[in-house]
């Protein structure tokens, strides 16, 4: 019987864990999970990010150097654009980039919910896995900052503040808008309740398994489900792996420490955490919170070393299940 596997993912490091994942148990069932937190329209269209990440890097369509877009991009709609003096310049879509979105956009306007958009999709990339939006409903995340022009503070897009001010001023919140009223989208909590094993990859804890998590219902699920749910940090000495997750966990009142990160989520929602082998110090840390820890190399350098995390995530699991 096939190991039906639910992954909660966000952009990059969720879809770099995912390849390693699907190389470490080629048979697997495997879920997705997809944020869509980071979702944004731009040029009347609307962008998936998280979901497009995934969906480039297991079909073979990735930038790999960058992690995000596609791979053989050229920009001449953007340039185009910006001729016409229609931004916003600071987020780059590329030609092929363009066309993903054009489609999803159509498919939307033509009444297809956005899992049945991204099961189209997948149709093209083949991934080898189910990728599910955490919910068809409409979510962003935004981020309550300083005004630059002071006047007290005001609220950006996520993308936003992440692509065009590289979070450089602090998030005094982060906020999934739309989240409470959001409903999963088909299948999530099916897949959560049929799981054998739930993982949390090295993801954004706050703005990407976070605001999936912020579904209402999802957490619930997860928390409840008969599986082991098993993390793995995003923080290796004290530092973000990728990113500028310290930013926004500052923000939540955590710091960025691995066993930080492991009592955020809580002995309530996971069972097992995995920290790097240079944070043995956390193992004692966590396990005292109640929740099953072990220290392995953690740095996704290929897919080989990536497929070795992702088999230490399943074998932890199956400790805890024993």
């Amino acid at each position: 019987m096939q190991q039906r596997i639910v992954v909660l993912a966000g952009g990059i490091g969720g879809a770099r864990f995912l390849r390693g994942l699907k190389s470490a148990v080629p048979d697997a069932d495997i879920t997705v999970i997809g944020n869509t937190g980071d979702d944004i329209h731009l040029f009347g269209l609307k962008v998936c990010p998280d979901l497009d990440t995934v969906m480039y890097t297991l079909g073979g369509g990735i930038h790999e150097e960058q992690g995000w877009g596609r791979a053989g991009e050229s920009f001449a709609v953007k340039e185009e654009l910006a001729a016409y003096g229609v931004g916003p310049e600071w987020f780059g879509l590329g030609d092929r980039d363009f066309a993903t979105h054009i489609v999803r956009t159509q498919m939307l306007g033509a009444g297809y919910p956005l899992s049945a958009v991204t099961e189209a999709l997948c149709r093209r990339w083949q991934p080898g896995v189910r990728l599910l939006p955490m919910s068809d409903d409409r979510v962003e995340t935004h981020v309550l900052i300083d005004d630059p022009d002071g006047e007290g503070r005001k609220a950006v897009h996520f993308q936003e503040y992440w692509v065009r001010l590289h979070a450089a001023t602090p998030a005094h919140a982060i906020v999934p808008v739309g989240a409470e009223e959001a409903k999963p989208a088909p299948g999530v909590l099916e897949a959560i309740a049929a799981a054998d094993v739930i993982l949390f990859p090295p993801s954004n804890p706050v703005v990407s398994v976070g605001t999936i998590l912020a579904v209402p219902g999802v957490r619930e699920a997860v928390a409840s489900a008969a599986a082991p749910v098993v993390g793995l940090s995003p923080i290796v000495g004290n530092a973000p792996v990728r990113g500028m997750a310290d930013k926004v966990l500052e923000a939540v009142g955590v710091e960025s420490t691995a066993a930080a990160v492991a009592r955020h989520y809580g002995s309530g929602l996971i069972d097992g955490w995995l920290v790097d082998t240079v944070d043995a110090d956390a193992v004692a840390e966590v396990e005292s919170a109640g929740i099953r820890c072990r220290s392995v190399p953690l740095m996704m350098t290929d897919v080989e070393a990536t497929a070795r995390m992702a088999a230490q995530a399943l074998a932890l699991a199956e400790e805890v299940r024993a």
